[in-house]
C-alpha cells in the first residue's frame, strides 16, 4: 500500500545562467526564518565557493531545506551553465519536481531547454517561475509564449504542459500569480495563509509548492534504498554521502549495504543528518523521502545505492551525457617549474585527478600517460575551473589545448555540435556573422527586438567555439551575450581556421625591460609588464601578423658618456592584455601551453628551444 508524506516537498530550481536561481533561494531562505532578525547575511548564501563569488555563477548543486506551514520543503540550488549540466542531472533525480526559473526579457536560453528536457524526461512536476519582472525591458506574455513553444518542442506530455505560471522579483522577495498586480494590491482570494501579499511576499510561491509538487509516495513495508547524488566532507565525522531515501527506513547505527559498480562493502552508519536552512542537523532517523547526509560511510561513491544487507536492491546509476571536449594536463616542465607551487609532481597531479573523479561524475580522465593526463569534461569553462581550483589549492601544471572528442558511426567520422545563441546589436550583425561563418556554423533563426538587438541561433561544431569567446567580446565591444550548448553528433564539418594572429615569443631569460618593450609595441599586443621575469620559449605577446618572431625582451638603452642636445624621449608603455586562466586556454594553439601556478598564468611554447621550432606556424 502506497503513503504519501504530506509533510514534505523535494524541489530543484533550473534555469539558465544569470537568470536568478541563487537569489531566489536567498529569498526563500530570509522568508521561511532560516536567519535571526539581526543576523548578517551575505548576498548569494547558497555560492559557498570563493570562485562562485568571484565569477557570479553556481558552480556546485548545493541542498537547503526551509519550514512553510508546517511542511519542509527541501530546496536543490542547480548551476545553470551548460559546462555543469553534470550537476544538474545528478541532482534531478532526489526530487520530485522543478521550479523552471526563466528571466522576464531574455526568456528560454539554450541550458533552459537542457534542462527542462532532463526534467520532463524524468516525468517531474514543473512550476514556471518568470523571474526579474522589475526589468524595463520585460516581456513577459512574450517570454511565456517562447516557454510553451519550449515544452511543446521537447515533447512534453498533456499533463506537463498543465503548469502553473509565478512572476516573481526575487531580489526584493516578490511572487505574483498575476503580473499586472501590484507589489502591494494582493491577491484575488489572498494566499493559503489567507494573508494578502505584500512587498518582499514569497508566500504565492510556497503555496504553489505545497499545492502542486506532488508528496513523495512509499511503500511500508519497502526495503531500504538511498540513490547518493552527492558528496560531502567534514573535519570530523570524514566522508559524507548525501542522498534521497527512496525506500524503507534507516536508523543511527544501523547496519548497511553500499552496492558500488566495484562491488559491495558493509558498513554500519555513524550518523545521520538533514537540512535545516544552511546546516545539518543530526537526527536519529529517516525515511523514504527524506535528502539526508550519512556519515561512516568511507568508500562510497556517487552513483552507489545503500540497501539493509539482507535485502540488496540496487537503483539504476545515474547516466550523465558523455564529455565533448578533452585538455591534456601535464606536470610544469618550464624553467620556473617548481618555485611557486607546492605539489609539482605527476604523482600529485595523479591524486588530484583522482580526488575530482569522486566529486564530479561529469568528467572522465584517461590516466594511461606517465607525466601527463587527459581530462574530459563538457566545456572550455568547466575544466578552466578545475584548474583555477587546483592552482588555489597550490598545484602546478601545464594545460594544453583544447581538443574536441570524435566518435566515428557506421564508418562516418562525427563531432560534437553546439547550439549558439548570440544576443547583439545591429551594428555588430556582420562582423559576428562573419566570424560565426568561418567557423562553420549555420543560422537556425533571427528574431529582431525592434529595440535594436538582435538574436540569433545557430547550430555550430564545438571545435569553432574553441577561443571565439574573446573574440566575440573585442567584435562586440563587451556588450553582446553568447551562450551554447551541446546539441548532438554530425558528420565531421570540415577544416576550420584557427588563431590567425602569431606569438611574441622570448628568445632568452632575464627580465623583461621597459626599453625592449616600447620597441615591441608596434608588432602587437603584449602580456607582460615592465619587470616580469621571462625564460626562453615563453610567449609575451600576440603578433599582429600570422608568424611567431623570437623577440629579445630583456634589451637594455647601451649608455655611453655622449649626450644628446635634445632630452631622451619618455618611454610611454600601453597597458598590457593580462589574460586570465580562461583566456589564455582559449589563445593557445596545439603547438603552444598555459603555465599554471598558484601565482602566475603564463603562456609558453611546447618546444622552449628557439633553434629547434619551426620560423613559419601554420595558421
Amino acid at each position: 500500500m502506497a503513503i504519501r508524506r504530506n509533510d514534505i516537498r523535494n524541489i530543484a530550481i533550473i534555469a539558465h545562467v544569470d537568470h536568478g536561481k541563487t537569489t531566489l533561494v536567498d529569498a526563500m531562505l530570509h522568508q521561511s526564518g532560516i536567519f535571526r532578525a539581526n543576523q548578517q547575511v551575505e548576498e548569494r548564501v547558497m555560492d559557498s565557493i570563493d570562485l562562485e563569488r568571484e565569477k557570479g555563477i553556481t558552480i556546485m548543486a548545493k541542498n537547503t531545506a526551509i519550514t512553510y506551514g508546517g511542511c519542509t520543503i527541501n530546496i536543490v540550488d542547480t548551476p545553470g551553465h551548460a559546462d555543469f549540466g553534470g550537476e544538474v542531472e545528478r541532482t534531478l533525480k532526489m526530487v520530485d519536481g522543478v521550479l523552471l526559473l526563466v528571466d522576464a526579457s531574455e526568456g528560454p536560453l539554450p541550458q533552459t531547454r537542457f534542462v527542462l528536457r532532463k526534467a520532463l524526461e524524468l516525468k517531474l512536476a514543473p512550476i514556471l517561475v518568470i523571474n526579474k519582472i522589475d526589468r524595463p525591458d520585460a516581456r513577459i506574455q512574450e517570454v511565456l509564449n517562447e516557454v510553451y513553444d519550449l515544452f511543446i518542442d521537447l515533447d512534453a506530455e498533456e499533463d506537463q504542459l498543465d503548469f502553473p505560471i509565478i512572476y516573481t522579483n526575487a531580489k526584493v522577495g516578490l511572487a505574483l500569480l498575476d503580473p499586472t498586480d501590484g507589489p502591494t494590491s494582493g491577491l484575488a482570494g489572498g494566499s493559503a495563509s489567507g494573508a494578502a501579499v505584500g512587498p518582499g511576499d514569497l508566500r504565492p510561491l510556497f503555496d504553489l509548492i505545497l499545492s502542486h509538487i506532488p508528496a513523495p509516495e512509499y511503500e511500508e513495508e519497502g526495503r531500504l534504498q538511498i540513490l547518493v547524488t552527492n558528496i560531502d566532507y567534514d573535519d570530523y565525522k570524514g566522508r559524507l554521502a548525501i542522498g534521497r531515501v527512496f525506500s524503507g527506513r534507516l536508523a543511527h547505527g544501523d547496519p548497511i549495504l553500499i552496492m558500488g559498480k566495484d562491488g559491495e562493502k558493509n558498513t554500519k552508519i555513524s550518523a545521520i543528518y538533514a537540512f535545516d536552512g544552511l546546516k545539518r542537523v543530526q537526527t536519529e532517523s529517516a525515511m523514504a523521502g527524506d535528502i539526508i547526509s550519512l556519515a561512516g560511510v568511507e568508500g562510497i561513491n556517487i552513483g552507489d545505492t545503500i540497501c539493509h544487507p539482507e535485502y540488496p536492491a540496487p537503483l539504476p546509476r545515474i547516466a550523465v551525457d558523455e564529455p565533448t571536449i578533452q585538455v591534456l594536463f601535464s606536470i610544469n616542465s618550464s624553467p620556473f617549474a617548481g618555485k611557486e607551487g607546492r605539489f609539482v609532481t605527476s604523482r600529485h597531479l595523479r591524486e588530484r585527478l583522482e580526488k575530482e573523479l569522486l566529486y564530479n561524475v561529469s568528467i572522465k580522465v584517461d590516466f594511461s600517460g606517465t607525466d601527463s593526463f587527459t581530462v574530459m569534461g563538457r566545456g572550455e569553462l568547466q575544466l578552466a575551473i578545475l584548474v583555477e581550483m587546483m592552482r588555489r589549492e597550490g598545484y602546478e601544471l601545464s594545460v594544453g589545448m583544447p581538443q574536441i572528442i570524435t566518435r566515428t558511426e557506421g564508418g562516418v567520422l562525427k563531432e560534437p555540435m553546439e547550439r549558439l545563441v548570440i544576443d547583439i546589436q545591429e551594428e555588430h550583425m556582420g562582423v559576428v556573422t562573419q566570424q560565426v561563418g568561418i567557423r562553420k556554423g549555420r543560422m537556425m533563426s533571427m528574431k529582431n527586438d525592434n529595440h535594436g538587438r538582435v538574436r540569433l541561433e545557430y547550430l555550430i561544431p564545438s571545435r569553432g567555439l574553441i577561443g571565439f569567446r574573446s573574440q566575440f567580446l573585442i567584435d562586440t565591444r563587451g556588450m553582446g551575450l553568447l551562450n551554447h550548448i551541446f546539441a548532438g553528433y554530425e558528420p565531421w564539418q570540415g577544416p576550420i581556421s584557427k588563431r590567425q594572429t602569431g606569438a611574441l615569443v622570448a628568445d632568452r631569460k632575464g627580465p623583461a625591460t621597459g626599453y625592449a618593450l616600447f620597441h615591441l609595441q608596434p608588432r602587437g599586443t603584449l602580456f607582460i609588464k615592465d619587470g616580469t621575469q621571462v625564460y626562453e620559449g615563453m610567449i609575451i605577446g600576440e603578433n599582429s601578423r600570422e608568424v611567431d618572431i623570437d623577440v629579445n625582451v630583456t634589451r637594455e638603452k647601451k649608455l655611453t658618456n655622449m649626450r644628446a642636445s635634445n632630452a631622451d624621449e619618455a618611454l610611454r608603455l600601453v597597458p598590457p592584455r593580462l589574460l586570465t586562466l580562461e583566456q589564455a586556454i582559449e589563445f593557445i594553439k596545439e603547438d603552444e601551453l598555459v603555465e599554471v601556478t598558484p601565482s602566475s598564468v603564463r603562456l609558453r611554447k611546447k618546444v622552449l628551444d628557439c633553434a629547434k621550432r619551426p620560423k613559419r606556424q601554420d595558421s
